[in-house]
């Protein structure tokens, strides 16, 4: 059945309005102007429609900071047009009373320009068309691409992404084409959370838009391509690193969120333990020796060196990276960015780096043997090194640089500290409640030797704060090994990767197994957390 517009009532004068007031103030209502708000809830009105809201006389002004949506109505006691908007955009609602008048005025406002709105957002998460995997994307001239990514349906949802994103604290956002629709996923706190997937027809006017604006070949779709744009969102200035990679159903777009306003940098608050820190800063000031910093991709290991770097920066002091890519710009250090493309790799980097008389290098990974070796022989030559490498921990980085085929003389003699870390999950702090450990998470930390049974641990029961995850941002763990002559000595007499370790463990280092137990007695993160992440 097709919807029909209904005329809006006259403008309530002084006898209507007196009779609809008396009956609306019985349910605690009052009369509610539009004309003097500056913004609607736009992309909220999108997925309602334009024709919903002219039929029911009612237009979403305002999200509150708990996703509950403000409907203006011309009758808010009208529970069905309630119970219709709120499945359309499946949040909770909160209605107020307004004048018909103003609710044109608004629904006017929001979908003044028809071109621009053709497509609502309720049509882009349907799947409306089927298509082939077999077809052929050729068939696009570039100029249809470059008009399908300026069209008004690609540009609103990229920018809704963008966003989203960032309201949602998101590091990166997944756009994958799927046989029957665009699949789009946050991470999220260090984890992938799925979103309502695109309309499929949207596909190729997306990827244009993003591979436009990130200054990409729109009209290569073989190879993959990487990008940077920096937007403006919400006030704040942000960096957008985007990959591309062709799939079967067409390329995959992954956008990495650099937001520096929402990251600390100042190193007191990276969660490291008084005294671990105090020696930190000691190594940091030094005139020589090699920092190393381990863990897996996302780790945060780029942000501790940034953290290191700011602590240590003054006029007085030559400061230079090679990174691949830049993530950060940081004041007052000169940063080069890696291109092996043309020959300008970490090595070949950091050689001509060591001619510009630096006082300190930061190399972002040792990759091969011969970055290695640059960088430990400049450790040993009056500069302070710091890096990067993709290790578990910090007795397997010396283990992994022997490997490289580093002297184990020279490793002794150039660092000075390694730093292993991981980025665990915070509880929420709204809707944190003490739990009782599972049977499985018992059994797992009895086989590694850890008591729980004398603590109190927690869990996020999941609030509308984090979105029924029951977490809230990340703090990094870490895992600390100073080289103190005992370490040395065993290093040099070849012993294990065991030995070295007990070794470190008698000097008090604790491993980041052990560092994320201890901050779970103390209530910040869980148990199978822990487990997940260390």
């Amino acid at each position: 059945m097709e919807l029909k517009k209904i005329e809006a009532a006259p403008s309530i004068g002084a006898i209507q309005a007196e009779g609809i007031a008396d009956i609306y103030k019985d349910f605690g209502l009052k009369l509610t102007s539009l004309k003097g708000i500056a913004s609607f809830a736009t992309s909220i009105a999108l997925q309602v429609s334009e024709e919903v809201c002219q039929f029911h006389r009612a237009v979403p002004i305002d999200v509150l900071e708990d996703g509950t949506v403000v409907l203006a109505m011309a009758d808010p006691l009208d529970m069905v047009a309630v119970q219709i908007i709120r499945n359309k955009i499946n949040k909770e609602i909160e209605t107020v009373w307004s004048d018909p008048d103003d609710i044109e005025f608004a629904i006017g406002t929001i979908f003044s320009d028809k071109n621009a709105f053709e497509d609502t957002l309720q049509d882009l998460v349907e799947v409306e068309e089927e298509l082939d995997e077999e077809e052929e994307y050729d068939e696009d001239s570039v100029d249809i691409l470059r008009t399908q990514a300026t069209d008004a349906p690609a540009v609103v949802f990229v920018n809704s992404l963008l966003v989203q994103a960032i309201q949602e604290r998101a590091s990166d956002i997944h756009i994958e084409p799927q046989e029957n629709d665009l699949r789009i996923r946050f991470r999220i706190d260090g984890v992938l959370r799925e979103f309502p997937p695109a309309n499929r027809r949207l596909q190729s006017g997306v990827i244009a838009r993003i591979k436009i604006l990130a200054d990409l070949d729109i009209a290569e779709r073989r190879v993959p391509q990487d990008g940077r744009v920096k937007f403006k969102i919400m006030g704040r200035s942000v960096d957008v690193r985007c990959s591309t990679i062709p799939g079967i159903y067409g390329e995959k777009i992954v956008m990495r969120i650099l937001d520096q306003g929402s990251i600390s940098l100042n190193l007191d608050d990276l969660g490291i333990e008084a005294n671990k820190l105090i020696r930190l800063k000691e190594k940091a000031k030094a005139a020589n020796g090699m920092l190393l910093v381990t863990g897996p991709t996302g780790s945060g290991k780029t942000t501790t060196l940034y953290s290191v770097l700011t602590f240590v920066n003054s006029p007085q002091l030559n400061i230079i990276t090679v990174e691949d890519p830049v993530e950060y710009r940081l004041a007052g250090i000169n940063q080069v960015q890696a291109r092996p493309g043309v020959g300008l790799t970490f090595a070949s980097a950091l050689r001509s780096i060591l001619r510009q008389d630096p006082d300190i290098v930061m190399v972002g990974e040792i990759r091969d043997y011969e970055t290695a070796e640059i960088a430990i022989k400049a450790a040993l030559t009056g500069h302070l090194v710091l890096s990067t490498l993709h290790t578990n921990n910090a007795v397997a980085t010396i283990i992994r640089l022997l490997n490289m085929g580093i002297d184990k003389y020279l490793i002794v003699s150039s660092i000075s500290v390694i730093v292993a870390q991981r980025l665990v999950r915070r509880i929420c702090t709204n809707c944190r409640e003490p739990i009782q450990p599972s049977d499985d998470i018992k059994m797992f930390m009895s086989r590694q030797g850890v008591d729980i049974t004398e603590h109190t641990y927690y869990k996020g029961k999941g609030c509308s704060q984090c979105n029924g995850s029951g977490y809230w941002g990340r703090f990094g763990i870490h895992e600390m090994l100073f080289m103190e002559p005992s370490i040395k000595e065993l290093i040099i007499e070849d012993a294990s990767e065991m030995e070295v370790r007990a070794a470190a463990e008698k000097l008090g280092t604790i491993s980041i197994f052990m560092e994320g137990v201890v901050q779970a007695r103390k209530g910040l993160t869980t148990l199978d957390e822990i487990i997940r992440v260390a």
